[in-house]
């Protein structure tokens, strides 16, 4: 398995704020076909780094604009399906109203691809529908875990304690080298951030 990383610039909006961020899109796979893991920004720039490869889905880690706004021109670029967890299409439809997703992430659900596979891990709190994708000792974390802490709660749809619980139960148990590579910042280790959880817990975010 492979894996490229690619950052794009542009601009998070929610509950009538916007913030300037720069996003991580993940490709995985081979030099034959990839997954791309969350289409951020820049279709042109995202379809520029697959080349000639295969697309064979394109991931939504959970449906903020930030991480979908290059979604649907970048399907249409590379004539590939998009999934999303169902329990964020609220969030999907308030960015791509007149267009659905094609396909609905479970928990459980492997996605297979260039020879790797990759479970779907239903982790929410940061979105009701967030997803992180595990695999050959690599986390895909989207917006669920940082290199030091959580993904943000406090905003609609958002819930501290849901998150809190997601990491603990579903992240932390990981074995301790399991890379964590993130939608924003720098990659990380299980092992680096499950030792901080009951600060995190104290403080509240």
């Amino acid at each position: 398995m492979t894996i490229e990383q690619l950052t794009t610039d542009g601009v998070f909006t929610i509950d009538g704020q916007s913030f300037d961020v720069t996003n991580n899109v993940w490709l995985v796979g081979d030099d034959r076909e990839v997954l791309v893991i969350d289409a951020a920004h820049d279709a042109a720039a995202i379809a520029d780094a697959v080349g000639d490869r295969r697309v064979a889905m394109i991931v939504c880690t959970h449906g903020h604009n930030d991480h979908i706004n290059a979604a649907v021109e970048l399907a249409g670029l590379v004539d590939a399906p998009i999934a999303l967890h169902p329990n964020d299409r609220r969030l999907w439809d308030a960015v791509h109203l007149d267009r659905a997703p094609d396909l609905d992430l479970s928990d459980g659900q492997v996605l297979s691809v260039g020879g790797a596979d990759l479970q779907v891990l239903h982790t929410p709190g940061h979105s009701p529908g967030g997803v992180c994708l595990y695999g050959d000792g690599v986390l895909f974390s989207g917006d669920t875990l940082f290199q030091g802490g959580p993904g943000a709660t406090g905003r609609s749809y958002s819930d501290f304690d849901t998150i809190i619980a997601s990491i603990r139960d579903r992240l932390l148990v990981l074995p301790d080298d399991t890379t964590v590579h993130t939608g924003h910042g720098e990659s990380t280790r299980i092992g680096d951030e499950a030792v901080d959880l009951d600060e995190w817990i104290a403080r509240g975010h």
